[in-house]
């Protein structure tokens, strides 16, 4: 299924308990009023070590983001007792870093 087929239907699942939602470039009329994003559910997919597996993290649990010469870190979902959880990201220089991390602030801020 095509990325973009599948963000419609996560969005028609979500507009069919009534509300008016904007995924993407997808808007899909519900009964209620418009909601832009949220702080508290905004998803980012990463690489899965899964290849019949898709993953997101939520960005509102992020804790810090952490850049080498070689991966991109991402540690989120952390609190006592070593509970957190980090999503390596691989690229090849870090030119494709600073591009992740435009990538990882844009759809942050859309998430406002």
């Amino acid at each position: 299924m095509k990325r973009n087929r599948l963000s419609a239907l996560i969005c028609a699942a979500i507009a069919s308990g009534g509300v008016r939602v904007a995924c993407a470039d997808t808007v899909v009329q519900g009964a209620a009023t418009l909601v832009p994003g949220s702080t508290a559910f905004c998803l980012f997919e990463v690489p899965s070590d899964d290849p019949g597996k898709r993953r997101w993290i939520n960005l509102g649990i992020v804790q810090y983001v952490e850049a080498s010469r070689t991966e991109l870190r991402i540690y989120y979902g952390g609190g006592s007792l070593g509970s957190g959880h980090e999503a390596k990201i691989p690229f090849a220089g870090m030119d494709e870093a600073a591009a992740l991390m435009e990538k990882l602030r844009k759809t942050a801020a859309a998430c406002r």
